[in-house]
């Protein structure tokens, strides 16, 4: 008579995601590059993560409590993941999120249970950027708590502990390089750091959308961005504190053209539906590849972060109308449609 299995709590289904050879980005690189299928979370983001260490922190700390509200400004996945949390833990979830993303995220969101208030996109300087926002609706909210994703170094823990741990146990404690970008900064420090303490050998690259002022501030010491970019929940245009002491080694910038290579091929040739960022991060982990090859690593292995699901972007990234208008190549499949 066999054992029966160990009984797992819903949150247990946050985290231990698959790492995958990605064999495109690998041929292109000249070495091995695995991909973190973080869109295997319940929120299918990797926003899960620090979603829940953001809660079991402010349960640790006494400042949420039976009955509260869980308080937040995203661009959707962190919302999306502190709705499932908060509903798995008896909290209600406020999300304050700008009207430009994705309308799947909002009706995510409220199919989810979540209340969504929706603010006009606005720089960090403006007193009604969607953080901003958050803050004073926390404040104001009877019972409730702020998670602040940017500047709450629980994020990074999450990563810390448990990305960056994952990862060094899935790879054998053979990695070279790591690089996804970075958005709190949450994933990029928090796993810089995990697989740093492990070996301090371990390259680990920024990869920056254009539009991002972090690319030059680790290049030029000087925090200023150039272009755009079109990519969710990535760029950012200070140091949070979830990045204050990131150990970062290298930096690349990348187009939206250029991430959108990647989604395409990793759908096409490799069954992986993705967001944009997921792409942005692939092409910075071919950059990263090749730059330790050139320096003479042999068979470097290099991992990144595959963010999201494609599917939380069927209105933009996967239609043809949206791409045109953004000036960004469309999908051979969806300019036959």
């Amino acid at each position: 008579m066999t054992a029966p299995k160990a009984q797992l709590h819903t949150l247990d289904l946050i985290g231990n995601t698959p790492l995958v050879l990605l064999k495109g980005p690998s041929a292109a690189a000249g070495c091995e590059i695995w991909g973190k299928c973080e869109f295997a979370n319940p929120g299918a983001s990797v926003k899960d993560r620090a979603a829940l260490w953001i809660v079991r922190d402010a349960e640790a700390r006494g400042t949420l409590k039976p009955g509260g509200t869980i308080v937040e400004g995203t661009a959707g996945n962190t919302g999306i993941g502190l709705a499932l949390v908060g509903n798995a833990l008896g909290y209600k979830t406020l999300i304050v999120m700008p009207e430009t993303q994705s309308r799947e995220k909002m009706e995510t969101l409220r199919a989810l249970g979540a209340e969504l208030v929706l603010v006009p996109a606005a720089p960090f300087s403006n007193p009604g950027h969607f953080v901003h926002t958050s803050r004073r609706l926390a404040e104001e909210t009877p019972g409730a708590v702020w998670a602040n994703q940017f500047d709450n170094v629980a994020n990074r823990k999450a990563h810390i502990e448990g990305t960056a741990r994952e990862i060094w146990e899935q790879m054998a404690g053979r990695i070279d390089g790591f690089t996804c970008a970075a958005g709190t900064g949450g994933t990029l420090a928090g796993v810089g750091m995990g697989l740093k303490a492990f070996d301090e050998g371990v390259t680990i690259a920024l990869t920056d959308p254009y539009g991002a002022a972090l690319y030059n501030y680790y290049a030029h010491g000087e925090l200023r961005a150039e272009g755009t970019s079109v990519a969710e929940g990535i760029g950012q245009g200070r140091i949070t504190a979830n990045l204050e002491g990131a150990p970062i080694d290298t930096q690349f910038r990348i187009s939206d053209a250029e991430g959108i290579v990647w989604v395409e091929r990793l759908l096409a040739d490799e069954g992986l539906c993705l967001g944009l960022s997921s792409g942005i991060n692939v092409a910075g982990a071919v950059m990263l590849g090749r730059q330790l090859v050139g320096e003479g690593r042999k068979n470097p292995r290099i991992a990144t972060i595959l963010c999201d699901t494609g599917f939380r972007y069927l209105s933009s990234l996967y239609n043809a109308e949206w791409l045109e208008a953004k000036g960004l190549p469309v999908f051979p499949w969806l300019a036959r449609g």
